[in-house]
């Protein structure tokens, strides 16, 4: 009995001994498998970036384009969407709804929260999915300015423990939560992700981020932990849910009332998404400003944001001269205008308008649009002339048909529109009456490659062939307004040119200002050249064909210009403050004839110079007037193979330029000739057409000039 009980107590005692050595083991096991654990995250720790490396917080917004009275044309649009504010200017309801919703102990944890933590991983249990983060506001921020493409895993999860732990050490709690409300992603809308609360609630509101009210604080502080679900633009269900969530635990946290917190659950969204984020003004010009911009500093430099361009454009001048036009052409049947105005003293580019539909095309009629510019390219002729010494009122040439064989460009024919020819006239009466065949005549004689290169210098920046047809308009390839401008402004500069500019300057973060490089004013015809071209284009605005831009202003001279078919209508004209130049016609095509508008065929002096005068007058542009060079121009006699005889009693001009007799009698010629301006009589010089050229290479062959064998006939 006793030996049996004897063996009985081995038994147990080896059972016993077995599991307090298995027991031993586990603990050893678990101990060791602790310390393991514990080293493979001190490992992984070991491996986070440091604190310097981390990127500092993006205090710039997206670059921003003003006008030249300081008011804001708009936002360049960018992938992401920035707007940053201080925290002092964010509600305390969104500061604290922020805190609710996200980290609830952000005020008294260092950095990372194990309660929250737990809490977190219980109610994921509870629930079979993920439906509260443990990351606290503090690892959030680390996780966007210290990590590169960050994964979704336990390692992420140590590392950002550390550099909250340590990021906590050196920022206050107020520093962390302003750069947090900064750099927090709140949806993406129209392809470019709000950054920041100061963004979000423009593009959520279209109001400052001062100005929310609790529901849309609590709306903004929800998006966060999953912007892309509660979109409330894309999934207002659940972004309701989501806000009421956050309202139900600022109410629980003591952050409100429950009543209140109910009060606001029952209300809407409290949306305003009113138009796109990145809308604005004045988009033509705008997107040639930013064309320019991302020319001169890359796109990534202009696009990050953080630049501030201040820009030429005069907004009066511009809503001026669209409601000009809009007034001249209200019809949507109506041939499309484009002006473009400059400050001949600076190139400063001071309007820029398009009566074109920016949602329909964002073709820039005004900059891009290259179209035929009939007579007001005789102006080119005119000019090359006098550098040549021609004196205007002492030259005469026979206004006739021609019919020309030339040797070097072939044959070529010129007439009037209505056939009426004027006989022996000087250059001022052709001028006063834009008579197509003297002006052939001139431009032979002067020679059109000189014609072309005087183009040029002046402003013309469209390729040239330098062929006898383009002194009376017809280019193969065509100008722009923009240039024609450029060209017309620096003879009102007296002959001084300054290439056409629409940035004043740019400042960048930081406080770096720059002045992007303008082209040097240059001299390109003397004073004296320059101020007798004025005076013979002030008699074409008071007594010829520009009659209907005239304003009064003794300052003024202008030129029109009709292609053939009249397809192509403009006026360009000038005071010394101010070049402009309107161009009428149909963008679509070159061969649309503008015969029946508003019941009248279209002329550079119907539509194109009443709304030069309209921009003149109703912006009240001051009136200023030309003053005499110091030293005048000297004429030398000039013989060409087409000039003609004076009439007997006009001969004799003096050297430097007609007596003011015989200067007031040329005059009354002209407007004699001319009868005043008649636009229902008076036509552009049909049936001329260019000369003969060889065909251009393929890649001169750009939009929306017309080719050389199209008829291009001028007024």
């Amino acid at each position: 009995m006793a030996q049996r009980n004897r063996r009985r107590q081995r038994r147990r005692g080896g059972i016993g001994g077995k599991l307090a050595l298995l027991g031993g083991t586990l603990f050893v096991v678990v101990v060791l498998g602790v310390f393991a654990v514990a080293s493979w995250v001190l490992d992984v720790a070991a491996e986070a970036p440091s604190l310097a490396s981390c990127k500092q917080v993006d205090r710039t917004g997206n670059s921003v384009i003003y006008a030249g009275d300081g008011s804001q044309l708009g936002l360049i649009e960018s992938e992401e969407a920035r707007a940053p504010v201080s925290l002092q200017r964010v509600p305390k309801q969104l500061q604290l709804a922020t805190v609710a919703i996200e980290d609830q102990r952000f005020y008294e944890h260092g950095g990372i929260d194990p309660e929250g933590i737990a809490r977190a991983a219980l109610k994921n249990l509870e629930a079979g999915k993920t439906v509260e983060g443990g990351s606290t506001i503090t690892q959030q921020l680390v996780r966007n300015l210290c990590l590169r493409n960050p994964k979704r895993d336990l390692e992420r999860k140590i590392i950002e423990a550390k550099l909250a732990i340590e990021y906590s050490e050196h920022h206050s709690r107020k520093q962390i939560l302003d750069q947090y409300l900064n750099t927090a992603s709140y949806g993406t809308v129209e392809g470019s992700t709000a950054i920041g609360v100061g963004a979000a609630s423009k593009i959520y509101f279209s109001r400052p981020v001062s100005k929310l009210t609790l529901e849309q604080a609590a709306l903004l502080a929800g998006l966060p932990q999953a912007p892309s679900e509660y979109n409330p633009i894309l999934h207002p269900g659940e972004a309701l849910q989501r806000r009421n969530a956050v309202l139900t635990k600022m109410a629980n946290l003591g952050y409100l009332s429950p009543a209140r917190a109910r009060q606001a659950e029952e209300r809407g969204l409290g949306l305003n998404v009113s138009g796109s984020y990145f809308a604005h003004r004045e988009p033509f010009f705008f997107d040639y400003v930013e064309h320019e911009l991302i020319e001169r500093y890359g796109a990534k430099a202009v696009r990050d944001g953080g630049i501030e361009v201040y820009t030429t454009l005069q907004p009066r001048l511009q809503e001026v001269g669209l409601e000009a036009m809009r007034s001249a052409l209200p019809y949507s049947t109506d041939p499309s205008s484009a002006l473009v105005s400059i400050d001949p003293g600076n190139g400063e580019i001071e309007s820029m308008v398009s009566s074109s539909s920016y949602d329909s095309s964002q073709f820039n009629l005004a900059a891009q649009g290259h179209r035929q510019p009939g007579s007001t390219f005789k102006t080119f002729v005119l000019t090359t002339a006098l550098k040549q010494g021609i004196d205007p009122y002492s030259t005469y040439y026979t206004s006739k048909p021609l019919s020309l064989d030339l040797p070097e460009w072939g044959h070529w024919d010129v007439h009037t529109a209505d056939e009426g020819y004027l006989g022996n006239v000087n250059l001022q009466q052709a001028t006063v009456a834009s008579d197509n065949t003297v002006f052939a005549q001139l431009d032979l004689d002067v020679g059109p490659e000189r014609v072309a290169e005087t183009a040029h210098s002046l402003g013309i920046t469209s390729p040239l062939d330098g062929i006898p047809a383009e002194g009376i308009g017809g280019l193969r390839i065509g100008v722009s307004p923009l240039e024609m401008a450029s060209a017309y402004a620096t003879l009102a500069n007296g002959g001084i040119r300054h290439d056409p500019v629409a940035i004043k300057r740019v400042e960048f973060p930081g406080g770096k200002t720059e002045r992007p490089d303008r082209t040097p004013p240059r001299r390109v015809v003397s004073e004296a050249v320059a101020y007798e071209v004025t005076r013979l284009l002030h008699d074409n605005i008071t007594e010829g064909t520009g009659t209907a831009a005239y304003t009064g202003c003794a300052g003024q001279a202008g030129k029109t210009g009709t292609t053939d078919r009249e397809t192509d209508a403009w006026f360009a004209g000038y005071q010394p403050n101010l070049a402009t130049v309107v161009w009428v016609g149909y963008p679509q095509s070159n061969a649309i004839e503008m015969t029946s508008v508003h019941g009248i065929t279209v002329f550079g002096g119907t539509f194109p110079a009443e709304i030069w005068h309209s921009l003149y007058s109703g912006a009240e542009i001051p009136c200023e007037e030309f003053e005499q060079p110091k030293q005048p121009i000297s004429w030398a006699p000039f013989f060409g193979k087409f000039t003609a005889s004076a009439p007997r009693s006009h001969s004799g001009a003096a050297e430097n330029g007609p007596e003011s007799g015989e200067e007031e009698h040329a005059r009354e010629i002209g407007e004699e000739v001319t009868g005043g301006y008649n636009p229902d009589a008076y036509a552009p010089g049909a049936g001329q057409k260019p000369t003969p050229v060889p065909p251009p290479p393929p890649a001169a062959d750009i939009g929306g000039g017309g080719a050389a064998e199209e008829e291009a006939g001028s007024e």
